[in-house]
């Protein structure tokens, strides 16, 4: 009863996904020929497109997967553990050479996407009991622009379905499973620490009606992403000396701290000044991730909300903006919110035409090396 349950569970998750996930990288394909026809021999197109779903960030996650942290640059502890070391050990039956680790991150991101895809709708379905909405969070997050990197060899894919699966444990109480996701999403990204906000409110609303047993696992469960982040730290102090090198080496590329609130006021000027085709592309995204946090906070739990709006905080909170679009990914709440307003047919039709239309250009543009994702 229970295999004919499951196997009924998966083929409604893919019926309803599986067009999504499909065309999701038949984009991802029209910008790497796009690039190609674009910028055909120009540097730094030609290197990027050659690199494929390894572009980027991706070359990184090959060299530590294959070479590991120790034969690499310092900057190379930026990059947090979880995904190429699974990765690595994935990859260990087909020998471990750069070939097969490269195609084992490609193929390990695709699957974590499509199992995060596969959560949110199970998520939303649990939550509300509505079919049609769990089907349009499920295709939100397949088709949000920057979800290209869920097709690369990024960390977002094990990242988000690590940090959804931690949120619907989390709100089944369900504490073994949350606290083996939080280590898991706190090994993962630097975000994942800020999923601690979202449990420690779910465990203050269930504290009074929970056991003992299930307050002492909450308790761990609300810990387990800090703790997943601060082993990763605790290991490159041991190599550099600073506790916070993962965070303070990207202060190169993502500029010094800054006030929020400051940056997004400094933005409307950029878009009229010398930054118009830099980082003032980045404030109509911006404005648009703050008004769909609002909506989280007025139709979801406030423990989505607060999680949403910690990652945007900390995105915006940079002197570049650089991949803000793909940070506010790792915000999943705002996919429900745009699921949630997407509820008449030309909404969903239009918010599919701007998903697939920007996950073609943006992975085009990042080929190109215009745009950082």
């Amino acid at each position: 009863m229970g295999d004919t349950t499951l196997r009924t569970s998966l083929r409604n998750d893919f019926a309803a996904l599986l067009p999504a996930i499909v065309a999701a990288r038949l984009a991802v394909l029209a910008g790497w020929i796009a690039v190609g026809m674009l910028r055909a021999g120009v540097e730094p197109s030609m290197r990027l497109r050659a690199e494929g779903l390894l572009a980027w960030d991706g070359t990184w996650y090959r060299d530590i997967a294959v070479s590991g942290y120790d034969s690499l640059p310092l900057e190379a502890l930026r990059f947090f553990p979880a995904y190429p070391l699974l990765a690595r050990a994935l990859s260990w039956p087909l020998g471990g050479g750069v070939g097969s680790v490269s195609w084992t991150l490609v193929l390990f991101a695709n699957v974590t996407a499509v199992i995060a895809a596969v959560v949110i709708r199970r998520l939303v379905l649990a939550e509300r009991g509505d079919e049609q909405l769990a089907n349009r969070a499920g295709i939100a997050l397949t088709l949000f622009p920057t979800a290209f990197v869920l097709v690369w060899a990024y960390s977002e894919a094990l990242f988000l379905a690590a940090a959804i699966g931690f949120v619907f444990a989390i709100r089944r109480s369900r504490w073994w499973v949350a606290i083996m996701l939080g280590l898991i999403a706190g090994a993962t990204r630097p975000l994942g620490a800020l999923l601690v906000g979202f449990a420690a409110i779910e465990l203050v609303r269930s504290w009074r009606s929970s056991t003992p047993a299930d307050r002492s696992l909450g308790l761990a469960a609300v810990a387990s992403p800090v703790v997943g982040t601060a082993g990763w730290l605790w290991w490159a102090q041991s190599r550099t000396g600073d506790l916070f090198f993962p965070f303070t080496s990207q202060s190169d590329l993502r500029g010094d701290t800054v006030n929020p609130l400051l940056r997004l006021i400094r933005g409307v000027g950029e878009l009229f000044g010398t930054e118009a085709l830099g980082d003032g592309l980045h404030l109509p995204f911006a404005l648009a991730f703050v008004a769909l946090v609002i909506v989280v906070f007025r139709r979801w739990p406030v423990s989505y909300g607060v999680y949403a709006l910690g990652v945007l905080v900390v995105a915006l909170a940079a002197e570049n903006l650089n991949s803000l679009e793909r940070y506010a990914l790792n915000a999943f709440p705002i996919v429900l919110a745009i699921a949630g307003l997407c509820s008449t047919p030309w909404r969903q039709r239009a918010a599919v035409v701007v998903g697939l239309g920007g996950i073609a250009a943006l992975s085009c543009l990042a080929w190109m090396g215009t745009y950082v994702p």
